[in-house]
């Protein structure tokens, strides 16, 4: 079954198209969504759908900033139940935390980690609905969310160091500085916020300690927690190990506690061998790594840990259907197209 998405995360789509001139009706028939299904906002909708309406909405209305402007219609109660006990969380770490962990909640197409190193911490997103579709609109609007969340905690001048965007940068970059602040770069690595780490011990002064007890005691009664998988946990370990050059089914063992036989008999269980998640992660890798024209191929060879570039040619050759550097110029081609 595809991802499905809360209809709450299109709060104020209706509003905006109409602010924009542009009618919001044959564009929800057109990717079989509806007003009615808007209206009722724990009503789960389509995630390829959602994505979908975004893209035909931003080139309906000749705004590359289609999404972020709907960000500016989400509150916390956007979220739903889980809303109401994030607003009560003590911290900025716990309350991301939440988010994170329980983000299946209100969106089974968004997938976020946060971590934390050298004293920065960096929150990534990434969307899967289960099927390619462009999805630059909606990765904006995640983005932007997460940014309006993390200023409710930290107040309205609070500038993260970075703001980055895997797709290239629009015609007019004005309205995402408006948004972000200065620091916002385009054709990265990936999706999301980087600022400094120590703004996840600031205390959540909305936090009311007694109410706190109760909206968890709540939340415990509805929630349903996912625990990670095992191929999620190994996916994970391989795009750590892959630029390492020691990424092998022994050694995501050895950090997992288990055996190698163990990795083997759970990733079955699950319908996965390590060497599909090794090539699935490197796809994935590859696509953001060589969209970027600023990495060398030879630096990404190095980064998906092949022993030299050829053999990152031959395998970008079987995986894709043609050379890096074509793909990277057809890639290009399609961002300038979309852009006139």
């Amino acid at each position: 079954m595809k991802p499905l998405i809360r209809s709450a995360a299109l709060n104020g789509y209706i509003e905006l198209s109409r602010s924009l001139g542009i009618d919001p009706q044959p564009l929800l028939r057109s990717v079989g969504l509806d007003a009615a299904a808007l209206a009722v906002q724990d009503r789960w909708i389509s995630g390829a759908a959602g994505v979908r309406l975004l893209e035909l909405s931003a080139a309906a209305a000749h705004r590359e900033d289609f999404g972020l402007r709907l960000a500016e219609y989400r509150r916390l109660s956007t979220l739903g139940p889980i809303g109401l006990v994030v607003r009560e969380e003590p911290d900025v770490r716990s309350a991301i935390g939440l988010l994170v962990r329980h983000e299946h909640m209100y969106n089974e197409a968004l997938h976020t980690r946060l971590s934390e190193a050298q004293g920065l911490a960096t929150l990534k997103v990434a969307l899967d609905v289960g099927e390619p579709v462009e999805h630059r609109q909606a990765t904006d609007l995640a983005v932007a969310a997460y940014h309006r969340v993390l200023r409710s905690f930290l107040g309205e001048h609070w500038q993260p160091l970075t703001v980055c965007f895997t797709h290239g940068a629009p015609a007019d970059p004005a309205p995402y500085r408006r948004f972000f602040g200065p620091s916002v770069e385009f054709e990265r690595e990936f999706d999301g916020i980087v600022f400094y780490a120590g703004d996840l011990s600031a205390r959540n002064a909305l936090s009311d300690p007694q109410l706190r007890t109760y909206a968890q005691q709540y939340f415990e009664a509805i929630a349903a927690p996912r625990d990670p998988s095992a191929a999620d946990r190994v996916r994970e370990l391989i795009e750590v190990l892959l630029p390492t050059g020691r990424c092998s089914v022994e050694q995501v063992a050895h950090s997992l506690g288990v055996d190698r036989r163990t990795v083997h008999r759970r990733l079955s269980d699950s319908g996965e061998t390590f060497s599909s998640l090794l090539n699935a992660t490197r796809r994935q890798l590859a696509e953001q790594l060589v969209a970027n024209p600023r990495r060398s191929l030879t630096d990404i060879s190095a980064l998906l840990g092949f022993s030299s570039p050829s053999a990152f040619s031959r395998w970008f050759g079987e995986q894709f259907g043609c050379s890096a550097r074509e793909w990277r110029a057809g890639r290009r081609a399609q961002q300038s197209a979309g852009q006139e």
